[in-house]
C-alpha cells in the first residue's frame, strides 16, 4: 500500500478514536479534540518520529504557558486594548526568543500552542488563567489535549509506516 493510502486509512481511524474519547469517555475533563487536531498536524509540521513528538510538546507547551501569562498580566496591566496588545506582544517576543535554546526551537509548534491557549480562553466560559481544574484552566486543558494529540500523531505515523511496508517514510517538510 502506498503510503498517503495508508496515512488516510491511519488517520482517519484514529481521528475517529480520538473523536470518540474526547466526546465520550474523556468528556468529564473537558478536554478540546480541536487541539489535539492542532497538535497532531505540529508532530507532522515538526518532521515527525522521535523529534517531531519532541518538539510539538515542548514548543506547544511552551506556547501555552506563554499565552498564559499573557491571560494573567492583561488585567495587572490594565490599560484596555493597549495593554493586552503589549501583554501579547511581549510574551510573543519571550516566546520566539525561547528558540535559543533547542528544547523551544520548534517556533510554529509554539505558535500553536499560544494560540489554542488564546482561544481557548477566549471562547471557554468560565475560563480562568490561574484555575487548577483541568476543565477551566487554558494552561492545563490545552497542555493535556496537546500531549494527546502528537501522541495520535506518533502512533499514526508508526501505523501508517507499517502499513505502507519497509520502505516507506513521511516525508519531511
Amino acid at each position: 500500500m502506498n503510503l498517503t493510502t495508508a496515512l488516510a486509512l491511519v488517520i482517519g481511524a484514529l481521528g475517529a478514536v480520538a473523536t470518540w474519547l474526547f466526546l465520550g469517555p474523556l468528556a468529564a475533563l473537558g478536554l478540546q479534540i480541536w487541539v489535539a487536531f492542532i497538535a497532531w498536524a505540529s508532530f507532522y509540521h515538526c518532521g515527525g518520529g522521535e523529534a517531531g513528538l519532541k518538539n510539538s510538546i515542548s514548543g506547544g507547551i511552551w506556547g501555552a504557558i506563554m499565552a498564559t501569562v499573557a491571560f494573567v498580566l492583561m488585567p495587572l496591566v490594565g490599560m484596555g486594548t493597549l495593554g493586552t496588545a503589549l501583554c501579547v506582544g511581549a510574551t510573543v517576543a519571550i516566546m520566539i526568543m525561547g528558540a535559543h535554546s533547542s528544547m523551544l526551537s520548534a517556533i510554529p509548534a509554539a505558535v500553536y500552542g499560544y494560540a489554542a491557549t488564546a482561544a481557548f480562553t477566549l471562547l471557554k466560559s468560565g475560563a480562568a488563567p490561574l484555575s487548577t481544574d483541568i476543565a477551566t484552566s487554558p494552561l492545563l486543558n490545552v497542555g493535556l489535549s496537546l500531549i494527546i494529540g502528537v501522541l495520535f500523531g506518533y502512533a499514526s505515523e508508526r501505523l501508517a509506516t507499517s502499513l505502507a511496508g519497509s520502505g516507506a517514510a513521511i516525508r519531511k517538510a
